[in-house]
Order: structure tokens, then C-alpha cells, then sequence
């Protein structure tokens, strides 16, 4: 068994000797606000560790048997930590730190539904009942036809140019001008 003093002179005694040193006069929890963080490590360590939280609770967002409720929670969690992790990363390029908004990592499989902007959909979320039919398609009807697969078919026919050729209309016509005319001489003679 080694003594105090040896143990005192270790490498892991002398570094978590100066971690602690280090974080003396620093915030333990994260501002709520992302602009009353006037460093630039302390943003970045910020940003890291909503990053940690949102990986871990996408891992368990996997287990659909969590429950309806408590898998909605969780992904309203993880989309509330994305918009806050959004308002470090501007607060980071506001102290002239990297632009992380650039760099677009995976979506760690997260889905947007059309029509939510900025809403993910993560892990047994999308299964969910409502939130499943947001992200499935509308099936197509019958295809419709082009104009010019409309025009194809239309001939003289269809504007009536050769009724006349068939006689039957003429003998129609002659019919009925022959009754407009008798009922014209019955007025004017009456």
C-alpha cells in the first residue's frame, strides 16, 4: 500500500488537483440564458454538454416501450435542447469562436415532418399515432392527361364540321325551319 505522500505525487492526484484549481470561480450549472456567458471555453463547454444530453436521451427515445407520453416528453426534451444548443452555437461566433451552425453533423436520425420547421422527430417518436401519418405520403390518383395528350384526339368531328355529311342533320334542319316558318306566318297574320 503506497503512503499519503506517494500517493500525493501521482499523476491522477496532480491533475485532478489542478482540475479543481481551475474550475475555481466558475459556473457548476449552465446559464439559462446563453447570452449571459461572456467566455468562450465556458460556451463551448456548455454546448458540449447539451450536446452529451440530447445523444443519450436520443438513445433512449429508441425503446418504444417507454410509453406515449413519456416518448413525447423526451422528444420535446431533445428538440427544446437542439433550439437551446442553436443559441450557443450563435453566442459562440458572437465571442469569435469556430461557426458550428456551418458544420451540419448527422441529424442523429432525427426527421422533420413537413410542414414543422425546426421540429425533429426522433427514435419510437415517429411511430407514434398521429405523428405517423405526418410522414406518410399522399398517394397519387390516376395520372393526369397533358394538354396536348388532350388535343391529340380532337379532330373535325368534335367541332361539328362534317354533321352535314350524314344527311340526317339536314333533314332535322329542313323540318324545323319549315315550323319556324309556318308559326312566323301565324303571327304576322294575326
Amino acid at each position: 500500500m503506497a503512503r499519503s505522500s506517494e500517493k500525493a505525487l501521482s499523476t491522477l492526484s496532480r491533475w485532478r488537483k489542478a482540475q479543481t484549481e481551475g474550475d475555481i470561480g466558475r459556473p457548476k450549472k449552465r446559464p439559462y440564458l446563453a447570452e449571459l456567458c461572456n467566455d468562450l471555453s465556458d460556451a463551448e463547454k456548455w454546448r458540449k454538454e447539451i450536446i452529451d444530453e440530447v445523444s443519450n436521451l436520443v438513445l433512449l427515445i429508441q425503446n418504444a416501450g417507454l410509453g406515449e407520453y413519456k416518448i413525447r416528453d423526451m422528444n420535446d426534451h431533445i428538440n427544446k435542447l437542439l433550439r437551446e444548443k442553436r443559441h450557443w452555437e450563435r453566442r459562440i461566433i458572437e465571442l469569435g469562436g469556430p461557426n458550428h451552425l456551418k458544420v451540419n453533423l448527422s441529424n442523429l436520425e432525427g426527421e422533420e415532418a413537413p410542414g414543422t420547421r425546426n421540429y425533429k422527430y426522433f427514435g419510437a417518436a415517429r411511430e407514434l399515432p398521429g405523428v405517423k401519418e405526418l410522414f406518410l405520403k399522399p398517394e397519387k390518383g390516376p395520372a393526369r392527361k397533358t394538354k396536348a395528350e388532350l388535343l391529340r384526339y380532337i379532330n373535325c368531328d368534335y367541332f361539328g364540321y362534317r354533321d352535314e355529311d350524314d344527311g340526317q342533320i339536314l333533314k332535322l334542319e329542313a323540318a324545323a325551319e319549315q315550323d319556324a316558318r309556318r308559326k312566323a306566318l301565324l303571327e304576322a297574320s294575326s
